[in-house]
């Protein structure tokens, strides 16, 4: 089977499996789980071998894949079925399957009596489906198909608990918030087919460093900016993130490791030189990586939620890939991409588990728990790797890639690369820094009132389905050692070494460090508080095994843990020792969802009314009038028609002499 063949059945296999379990699930439910996961592990296995077989890339002298067909005549700019698989493409594509097939496994374990599991399981894999053709194609236009279709199946799967009203409500944000990105971006795509000619991503990055160049570069990139701050949730379209985790966990795993989130930073990588083509876009992305890791990690060391610490550290990880795009090294933005899509879907699914063995998301509620680290010894040990690697400690694997981008961003501030501006090394550079110390701290905060609470045991939910733990220790793996594959994979890449360098290696871990230190400190300091209950942290006690139903009552009956329980007063919290007064405005995500509900929402709804007002008052009367009146015409032609001769004869004789009299008025008036 050709290189080809095995592409291209990476993205149709999940699609049938999606397709199937969507028509079986109800009819032969047995057939419902294998259809989620074999599909997916199929595909994983040929992402692998079409891997191997291109064996490096373009980096390796190896010639990228590409092969394409006219999908239609379009008559100006044509569109294609065409791949593009490259280094880049080839290890993204194994990271989404591995992820995808781990999720998939844990989802039968964790939601394995959730009644709506048939069609969860095959909008995940048409989830999984869609990201695969984002990452293998080589045309625009069916690369835009794969990313809206990611975002409705967001909207369905954020909205999976849509009896609860934070379900609805996240479900609905995540889709507007993406979609409000998403029209600049649609606008940005066709404005660069115009300027190149063509939608093909070989055609349109040829024009680029080739030939003439684009006739508007600066508009081009910042439409398509839009559209990757939406989808990647970068600032300021980052809101509906946080909110998303109002979803079941494995689908917060998915959608942070490998698939909605990633689709951004990657589109940016495969079409880099675009937005390299103006030092202007540069500026703009390294500002945006910057007030975005920095902002979304002072907010994560604020959130009680241990979902939403998750969600703000995404949020942070990903301003640190879009960082190292800005400063012109797709190698090490692509490479922080693998790293934290393995750390991060093992701290998502350990979550799930300690949400399961704790009947509640809140840390506060956590941390006055005694045993849960016994509880879950399988989660605590493989949650420990992952918050190694998220804190950029050695020898685990973030801390390579976080410092792969420390080092690009270094080399970019001091001039060494050409045609980025110095300014956005040393953005990216101090803000990264920041972001390291932060990171480390909200890092120690969730691990210690996780995993070291004191009083009553949390109530006994049983234990966990062998297969969520196997799926775990899978995934600590790659935390672990992938940092090892940095002598390889620039053959995958550019070819520019992704090595540590000795300066950003030693401030880096230095201020992890730091950061880690202080919030024990602070820890110690606060612990003596703990015995006092903090408001709205609450653990349901439920009957149930199943951690998807466990989740879903601790979303429905206890709201405070995923309202505004960050306001209370917890004494207890390091976190609010270390922000200080800063601490309420982090909670809330610094009010940025208050200012768009300001600027954009009430005035929408206010005009909305008075659409509305004018519909019933004006248009509803000239159209209810519109029929009123031949109404009213027909009931006095009617009344006419008695039926009585007598009647015609009167009526006739009253309109002669009617008649005779206007003749003779009208007469008498002209003589």
């Amino acid at each position: 089977m050709t290189t080809t063949t095995l592409a291209v059945l990476v993205p149709l296999l999940p699609f049938l499996g999606a397709a199937a379990g969507l028509l079986l699930g109800r009819t032969a439910p047995g057939f419902v789980r294998p259809l989620a996961v074999l599909p997916t592990v199929t595909a994983l296995v040929l992402a692998v071998l079409v891997a191997v077989r291109q064996g490096g890339g373009t980096g390796n002298h190896t010639a990228a894949l590409d092969a394409h067909t006219e999908l239609t005549p379009t008559g100006s700019v044509p569109i294609e079925l065409a791949l593009h698989i490259d280094g880049f493409a080839a290890l993204v594509a194994v990271l989404v399957g591995l992820v995808a097939t781990c999720v998939q496994l844990y989802s039968t374990g964790y939601l394995r009596d959730d009644p709506r599991y048939p069609s969860y399981a095959a909008l995940v894999s048409l989830f999984t489906s869609a990201m695969l053709l984002v990452v293998y194609t080589g045309d625009l236009i069916v690369l835009l198909v794969g990313w809206e279709v990611m975002g409705i199946c967001s909207y369905f799967l954020v909205g999976h608990y849509w009896e609860t009203p934070e379900a609805r409500a996240a479900s609905l944000k995540a889709f507007l918030v993406t979609k409000l990105g998403d029209v600049p971006f649609l606008i940005g795509l066709f404005a660069l087919a115009a300027d190149a000619g063509s939608f093909r991503i070989t055609t349109v990055l040829g024009q680029v460093t080739t030939a003439g160049g684009l006739d508007h570069p600066t508009l081009i990139a910042l439409l398509l900016l839009a559209g990757v701050a939406g989808k990647s949730a970068q600032f300021p379209l980052h809101t509906w993130l946080p909110d998303a985790m109002a979803g079941p966990t494995p689908v917060s795993a998915l959608i942070h490791a490998a698939t909605m989130v990633a689709a951004g930073v990657y589109f940016v990588a495969r079409l880099l030189p675009v937005f390299a083509a103006s030092q202007a876009a540069l500026i703009v992305l390294a500002v945006m990586a910057a007030v975005t890791m920095a902002g979304s990690a002072l907010a994560a060391l604020a959130q009680d939620d241990i979902k939403r610490v998750l969600a703000y550290s995404t949020v942070g990880q990903l301003g640190y890939m879009t960082g190292a795009l800005a400063v012109g090294d797709r190698g090490a933005a692509v490479f922080h991409l693998l790293s934290h899509g393995a750390f991060k879907a093992l701290l998502f699914l350990a979550a799930g588990v300690i949400i399961h063995a704790a009947g509640t998301n809140s840390l506060a509620a956590m941390s006055r728990m005694g045993g849960l680290r016994d509880r879950v010894p399988d989660a605590f040990w493989t949650m420990t790797v992952a918050l190694l690697a998220l804190a950029a400690i050695p020898p685990f694997s973030g801390f390579f890639s976080k410092e792969a981008v420390l080092g690009a961003a270094e080399h970019t501030a001091t001039g060494h690369e050409h045609g980025v501006p110095a300014a956005a090394g040393w953005i990216v550079l101090i803000a990264g820094l920041v972001t390291a110390l932060l990171t480390a701290a909200y890092a120690t905060r969730l691990w210690l009132l996780a995993f070291n609470g004191r009083g009553a045991p949390a109530p006994d939910h049983g234990r966990q389905p062998v297969v969520m733990n196997l799926v775990l220790w899978v995934l600590a793996i790659p935390s672990l050692a992938f940092g090892l594959a940095t002598a390889v994979l620039p053959d995958w890449f550019d070819g520019r070494s992704l090595a540590p360098t000795l300066t950003t290696s030693v401030l880096g871990t230095g201020v992890a460090l730091v950061g880690g230190l202080v919030t024990y400190a602070a820890w110690r300091h606060t612990t003596a508080m703990a015995a006092r209950p903090p408001l709205g942290a609450v653990a349901i006690d439920t009957e149930t095994g199943d951690g998807g139903l466990v989740e879903a009552e601790a979303i429905a009956s206890h709201a405070a843990a995923y309202g505004d329980i960050a306001a209370a007063p917890d004494p207890a919290d390091p976190g609010r020792l270390l922000l200080g007064p800063l601490h309420r405005h982090a909670a809330t995500g610094f009010h940025l969802d208050a200012v768009y509900t300001a600027l954009f929402v009430r005035p929408v709804r206010a005009a909305a009314s008075l659409v509305a007002f004018l519909d019933r008052a004006v248009v509803d009367t000239y159209v209810r009038g519109a029929a009123e009146t031949p109404k009213a015409l027909g009931w006095a032609v009617r009344r006419a028609q008695t039926g009585n001769v007598q009647t015609y004869l009167s009526a006739l004789l009253a309109g002669t002499v009617v008649l005779v009299v206007a003749v003779v008025l009208v007469a008498t008036a002209g003589a």
